[in-house]
């Protein structure tokens, strides 16, 4: 299942790419436009009060890193998907990042945050529609091409 899955969100990458007909893709293959927030040195994990749960950090370039993660509200009611990049380099840096988020029955959303620059020494995050959900949920993701595997459940 999770091999199915990436392979949905890589089919629905390389259609955005190759601009083919999401009718040809099937139905799966449909992806929505994320968002991208600028941190700065702020570390957006222990800035939100929001849980967070994510996969492991995975280097996408030298001195450059991304972990895919599940958010849920402070209340409980309320979750999200989001790829957060770090870059330690002295300059800009340009990424894409996509991810997708689950229940373990249904598939929610996915989406992609088109290329951006991650300013030098800091933070940007691509963050998902924000959905009502009580379900445990959990996110799979990518950025540059670079798997970052899936979230523990939030």
């Amino acid at each position: 299942m999770r091999f199915a899955r990436m392979v949905t969100g890589s089919t629905a990458i390389i259609t955005a790419v190759l601009g083919l007909s999401l009718a040809t893709a099937g139905p799966a293959a449909a992806a929505d436009s994320g968002t991208w927030r600028a941190y700065g040195n702020t570390n957006p994990i222990t800035s939100s009060p929001s849980t967070w749960r994510c996969a492991g950090t995975k280097a996408i370039a030298a001195s450059v890193a991304a972990q895919v993660c599940a958010i849920r509200s402070p209340g409980g009611g309320a979750v999200q998907a989001a790829v957060i990049v770090r870059n330690n380099r002295t300059s800009l840096y340009s990424v894409k990042a996509s991810m997708d988020l689950y229940t373990s029955s249904a598939r929610l959303g996915s989406w992609v945050c088109s290329s951006s620059g991650v300013g030098p020494n800091s933070w940007s995050v691509c963050f998902g529609r924000t959905m009502s959900q009580s379900a445990a949920v959990d996110s799979s993701g990518a950025a540059n091409n670079v798997g970052l595997g899936i979230s523990p459940k939030v």
